[in-house]
């Protein structure tokens, strides 16, 4: 046996070996290649992003304010030693805000999940005019937000279409009541973002082996029952990307809000992102922002990282 391999060896083109090698050389200047294409992208990446996550958290450690007369470069010199993460510590306006934002994160966020996942469940199968219906549908995602800011601030006027609408009289005030302000603002934000909760979510569906619901069909099972012990356990990944997804857009919501009430009235629909916005241009707080972002990535970032994870163990 041992001299029939060697035969078979010795039996083998002479130039076979030349040619692995010279394709696995092609294979090696083929990966170096790439890298050189990609570097470009990543050099790009690298000043896009980390240059100035550095300068935030350069200027985050001073009290440099372009009220100074001192360039940016030489804001060293009112090093303060990290006291703008303890001045966030204990500003109340910033807590007012954040917990504004993280009820509208709590409740259009559950909003959009429930509609855009029984409309994903309604489209699953095929029906006539179903592109249609689906055209419009995908059509509040594609409007630039401070367009639809606009649109529903004419919308909620006292004498606009809604008060109209349900007979109500021109002194019943949307946005410039307390309460119904910040009711108006998520539900701008659930007409404008259920679409892509849908279309993440019919993804999710369309995914699931068809064979799998087919012989679920076959074996009596009813619409509901495929969807509650099939369809779903199988999209808890899509479902986790889209709620966290969604979940960090309503911490920078603000073309929306600005449009519709400017954070008002008063500051009862003032979101972290118009604090910040109203810090940085009307205060020129510089440091202070950069503090405060750094903050809320880091939050969120970890926040984000924990529930994918969470949602990965769960799935192994």
């Amino acid at each position: 046996m041992t001299d029939v391999t060697a035969n078979i060896v010795s039996a083998a083109p002479a130039g076979s070996t030349t040619r692995r090698g010279y394709w696995s050389g092609v294979a090696r200047d083929g990966r170096k290649l790439g890298l050189w294409f990609v570097a470009p992208t990543l050099v790009l990446l690298l000043f896009i992003v980390i240059f100035p996550m550095g300068m935030q958290l350069y200027l985050s450690a001073t009290w440099w304010t372009p009220l100074d007369g001192t360039p940016w470069y030489l804001a060293f010199e009112s090093f303060n030693g990290g006291e703008n993460y303890l001045r966030l510590v204990t500003d109340p306006g910033l807590w007012s805000a954040l917990w504004r934002t993280v009820l509208i994160m709590a409740v259009a966020v559950p909003v959009q999940f429930m509609l855009g996942l029984g409309l994903a469940f309604l489209f699953i199968d095929q029906f006539p005019g179903r592109k249609i219906f689906y055209s419009i549908l995908l059509t509040p995602m594609m409007i630039v937000p401070a367009v639809v800011g606009m649109m529903f601030y004419l919308l909620f006027q006292g004498t606009g279409p809604i008060n109209n609408t349900f007979g109500l009289p021109a002194s019943f005030s949307w946005l410039a009541d307390v309460n119904r302000a910040m009711i108006s603002v998520i539900i701008a934000d659930v007409w404008q973002w259920t679409p892509l909760m849908f279309l993440i979510l019919l993804a999710g569906m369309l995914g699931v082996p068809q064979d799998q619901l087919l012989a679920a069909r076959l074996l009596g099972g009813s619409n509901w029952q495929n969807f509650r012990k099939i369809i779903l356990p199988r999209m808890k990944p899509v479902i986790a990307i889209a709620l966290v997804l969604r979940s960090v857009e309503c911490f920078k919501i603000f073309d929306l809000i600005y449009i519709m009430t400017k954070g008002g009235p008063g500051v009862q629909t003032e979101t972290i992102s118009l604090y910040l916005y109203k810090q940085t241009f009307a205060d020129l707080d510089w440091s202070y922002v950069a503090a405060i972002g750094l903050t809320i990535l880091l939050v969120l970032s970890l926040a984000a990282a924990r529930g994918l994870a969470y949602n990965a163990k769960k799935r192994a």
